[in-house]
């Protein structure tokens, strides 16, 4: 308006360059250009069956290129079933079931489930305590029982013992019960590779990103189910303070990583890591603990988010691009009256529009499952309907 004034221009034609400079100088694209990417982006994933804490958490997702894996529960399906129960000498075979299942009881333990599914009754119990890593323990007619690992016993028969060693190279999940310091049987439990785990590591590898199995489990299991995936680097036999001491390691290594899984014992590698994702059908803790949750425990949904983080801020970036651009070219032409303040306003209008059009392009996003799972009334009861 003043450069116009001074320059000795007709205050009409001033005032027309000015309202125009105004109106098309208006920030409206700019400020949509983020929040309609994200808004269209996290709920593009909510229909794909993942839950996105926050749109900070795209961000974070983005820039992932590491995902460690927990095994039961994520690659595996996480039902397992009781196969054999094998009881030292002199040892009752059904005392040692019934004694295992009922420590078992108090625990989430996919293994203890697994366990107390197949006894015909339980002994009540007392004194219960959760040894993570390890197994558990508790009182059970007024002894107390131990299942878990062989280093939670002072003495193990070696019959036993060969029993556990054979199971673990089968690739079955062997634990051991017995009381007063003994091992008075083993206990192998097996569970099945969720069809699509092998898909989702490929799908990693696709995305450009390298992928650990990080588990609890022993070190035969643990390398079977690996190389039935297709995962070549495997963590073994290891503690929840060393699941979080090794994505401490790999974050000094340069690292952004992701961890996926589902049990109380994951959750201190969750938190630790740059991004914890949870499987919907794991424990309370570690879906609390994580930053973004899979509903169906379709490892799948892992490289989905991934890829649709990607996606979204590939959007943002172009919905700021063109908003820029339309204003460093149209405020100059406003500025020199060539504009007339109708023709910014609906430049301007069509600026919001195209932005907005282009992030709700994200709603087309398929990912790696042909399915995508839809919301309906029955998901509030837990349930999810699926719909190509």
């Amino acid at each position: 308006l003043i450069g116009w004034l001074v320059a000795g221009q007709p205050a009409t034609e001033a005032f027309t360059a000015a309202v125009a400079v105004l109106i098309i100088a208006c920030p409206c694209a700019l400020g949509l250009a983020t929040p309609t990417a994200i808004m269209v982006g996290t709920g593009r994933g909510a229909s794909l069956g993942v839950i996105i804490k926050g749109g900070e958490v795209l961000e974070a997702t983005r820039q992932i290129d590491h995902v460690v894996v927990d095994k039961t529960g994520t690659i595996t399906e996480g039902r397992m079933e009781l196969i054999s129960v094998t009881a030292a000498p002199g040892t009752d075979r059904s005392k040692v079931l019934q004694r295992a299942a009922s420590v078992e009881s108090r625990s989430e333990h996919p293994v203890g489930e697994a366990i107390v599914a197949a006894a015909p009754d339980l002994e009540p119990v007392s004194g219960f305590e959760n040894l993570p890593g390890l197994g558990a323990r508790a009182r059970v007619d007024g002894v107390e029982v131990v299942v878990g690992r062989r280093q939670m016993f002072d003495e193990v028969p070696e019959d036993l013992a060969a029993v556990m060693a054979e199971a673990e190279e089968a690739g079955g999940t062997a634990v051991m019960a017995g009381w007063n310091g003994r091992a008075h049987g083993v206990l192998v439990v097996a569970d099945r590779i969720r069809p699509t785990s092998a898909e989702a590591v490929a799908a990693f590898r696709e995305l450009g990103l390298e992928v650990t199995l990080l588990t609890g489990d022993n070190a035969g299991t643990a390398r079977t189910v690996a190389a039935a995936v297709g995962i070549h680097r495997v963590v073994a036999e290891v503690m929840p303070e060393d699941k979080d001491a090794e994505i401490q390691r790999l974050q000094a290594q340069g690292h952004v990583v992701a961890m996926v899984g589902d049990g109380i014992n994951d959750a201190p590698a969750l938190a630790r890591a740059d991004l914890g994702i949870a499987v919907g059908t794991g424990t309370d803790v570690a879906i609390e603990t994580s930053d973004l949750t899979i509903v169906s425990g379709d490892l799948r949904a892992v490289a989905d988010a991934i890829a649709l983080s990607r996606r979204t801020l590939s959007t943002i970036k172009g919905n700021l691009f063109w908003a820029f651009a339309y204003n460093t070219a149209a405020i100059p032409l406003a500025a020199l009256g060539i504009l007339n303040p109708m023709i910014a306003a609906g430049a301007m209008g069509f600026s919001s529009v195209f932005v907005v059009t282009n992030s709700l392009r994200l709603r087309r996003f398929s990912g790696y499952r042909r399915a995508t799972v839809m919301p309906d009334m029955d998901s509030m009861a837990g349930s999810e309907r699926t719909t190509t």
